[in-house]
């Protein structure tokens, strides 16, 4: 295992044994649950992808392509996956896609105002990027088929290395806590290139941490497990990665899956999960 994955497994034990029982009245199914989950993490010693089960690593680099790029519409990643599709609207759109918020829904390009700002002003506590939308997100707002779980990140660079913090208001820790970590790990390795800095510090900051019941067989066999010795996963981004993705360039994405498949030698894979939606 790596050191990715030892964190990873102590963080599901803890809930598992220690979580307390909610019902989610919204997916209909049974939880355990930590407030308070974080995580401390070194992506240039130890890039976070999960090897403990196998993870589809297509799956989130295309994502962050996407994010990068700022589409709402499905059709770039509808190349790589279908997950979106059930919280798509009838026009094939996402309005409340990650990168389509960064980049356009607040009136401002945050991502690359973001890029441009700490060129300026590398010393600067202000790279706050935001997801979530006050006027019609949560609280008593109309219900929306997908509302941000991460919800903000803040980057900073110190002693020339790109540090970013996230914050995650709700995550599904055997499906999607893995491919989020992965994800903003690839996106702080992509912004720390385009930067010309190294790779700092990632902070994951869970708010509501949880694990469905209809995922505890799966749990209960990650845990089971034995240390198959994998070596640390290091990210070697093609040079302008960056770049590249606001341009929704899908070789960029072929070569990036490359790039981690070349080093990537994880245990089977558990039983179908499914997505509580």
């Amino acid at each position: 295992m790596t050191s990715f994955d030892r964190l990873f497994l102590s963080h599901v034990r803890q809930i598992y044994y220690q979580g307390g029982r909610v019902y989610s009245e919204r997916t209909g199914v049974d939880t355990k649950a930590l407030a308070g989950v974080t995580y401390d993490l070194y992506p240039d010693g130890g890039f976070p992808l999960l090897t403990v089960r196998k993870i589809p690593v297509a799956l989130f680099v295309s994502e962050v392509v996407w994010m990068v790029s700022g589409k709402k519409e499905l059709d770039f990643i509808r190349q790589f996956t279908k997950i979106w599709d059930d919280f798509a609207d009838p026009d094939g759109t996402l309005p409340t896609a990650y990168g389509y918020r960064w980049r356009h829904h607040f009136g401002r390009d945050q991502l690359l105002d973001l890029v441009e700002h700490l060129r300026e002003e590398p010393t600067s506590r202000q790279g706050v990027v935001l997801m979530w939308d006050p006027a019609g997100d949560g609280l008593r707002a109309p219900k929306k088929k997908n509302v941000p779980c991460p919800f903000t990140w803040v980057t900073n660079i110190i002693g020339g290395k790109l540090n970013l913090h996230l914050v995650i208001r709700s995550n599904d820790m055997m499906l999607g806590n893995p491919h989020d970590l992965a994800g903003f790990a690839l996106l702080q390795a992509m912004l720390a290139q385009e930067l010309g800095v190294e790779v700092g510090k990632l902070t994951v900051s869970i708010s509501h941490a949880h694990i469905y019941a209809t995922h505890f067989p799966q749990v209960e066999e990650l845990l089971a497990r034995e240390d198959h010795g994998h070596p640390e996963i290091v990210c070697r981004l093609p040079p302008g990665s960056f770049r590249r993705a606001l341009a929704a360039d899908t070789n960029l994405v072929h070569e990036i899956v490359e790039m981690f498949q070349s080093q990537y030698h994880p245990q089977k894979a558990v039983k179908k999960m499914k997505l509580a939606v």
